[in-house]
């Protein structure tokens, strides 16, 4: 490999795990509940720098306060949370647009996939920015919120389609192991989807409690929670098998152990918030170490025969 693929290659690990941040970032403003902190888009209260106290607030401020959920009042912490999100993201956008020329520069004429690849990055990410426009006009619609995270998923795994497609790593031969990882990859998306309706779920209790009562929040909820955490437990037992077949291929140890370790600290978070009424610093690393989960067995896939 030459040092200019080299260099490709790291940029494009690079930009995967700024992806991770934003999805982090994400997270916490749903935790802080700042998701309407900066109730339009692109601007905040009409503005492309957010005030910091209620005095810099525009003549008009009432008319963006009126879409808030939380206390229509202005809240500069919720406000700056949802501005820093969003300033991350079109950061992303930067750097997307960055590897895309760069793609097309060193690609194009010998793997164009690779540019096609990295072009549908930046479009997946557009169209990301573009929802998060609708979840804000929608006040954070449920539908909308869970197409949300779809697409960050699909935003996640195109870099490493890239660096799978330029590193060409060794291919495992091992159909036990090759239907283990994509029954684990199926389970997962499923509890992407089921996890975001909690979520919501969590969001509107939340909600209709004035965020107050934590320790009766998982009582109001239906049997998508339950499901949730059966469909964990599967996860769970396919996490462990991945992880003890993957011993019989050197190549792959390392990712075994890596899925073994993220599935406990899941697990392991999910029952923090479940029983000890949703500590607000747990949710954000759930969903941060799902994200990672799923992209890392979507990559064990891709190098399973």
């Amino acid at each position: 490999m030459t040092d200019t693929s080299r260099r490709y290659l790291n940029y494009t690990r690079f930009v995967l795990v700024f992806i991770f941040l934003v999805i982090l970032a994400g997270g916490i403003v749903r935790t802080t509940q700042s998701g309407m902190g900066c109730p339009d888009w692109p601007r905040c209260f009409g503005m492309w720098i957010p005030p910091t106290n209620a005095s810099q607030l525009p003549p008009d401020f009432e008319k963006y306060l009126d879409k808030q959920d939380i206390d229509h009042t202005f809240n500069a912490f919720h406000t700056w949370i949802e501005y820093i999100n969003r300033l991350l993201g079109a950061l992303l956008g930067f750097l997307i647009l960055f590897h895309v020329v760069w793609s097309f520069k060193k690609y194009f004429s010998t793997q164009r996939n690779i540019f096609w690849l990295s072009f549908f990055l930046l479009i997946a990410t557009g169209f990301q920015g573009w929802l998060g426009k609708k979840v804000v006009d929608a006040n954070l619609a449920a539908v909308k919120v869970t197409t949300h995270m779809l697409v960050a998923s699909l935003i996640a795994i195109i870099p490493v389609i890239i660096i799978h497609k330029i590193k060409l790593k060794e291919k495992i031969y091992d159909t036990q192991l090759k239907w283990l990882v994509t029954a684990a990859l199926a389970v997962f998306l499923i509890q992407i989807i089921m996890g975001t309706d909690v979520r919501e779920q969590i969001d509107e209790i939340a909600r209709s409690l004035n965020y107050t009562n934590r320790n009766i929040w998982i009582q109001n909820l239906n049997g998508v929670f339950k499901a949730h955490e059966i469909v964990a437990a599967v996860a769970a037992i396919l996490c462990v098998f991945i992880f003890l077949r993957s011993l019989n291929h050197k190549p792959v140890q390392r990712i075994g152990v890596a899925v073994l370790l993220l599935i406990t600290a899941i697990i392991t978070l999910g029952l923090t918030m479940a029983n000890f009424n949703f500590p607000a610093s747990a949710q954000p690393l759930h969903l941060l170490f799902s994200s990672v989960l799923f992209v890392l067995i979507f990559s064990f896939r891709l190098q399973l025969q």
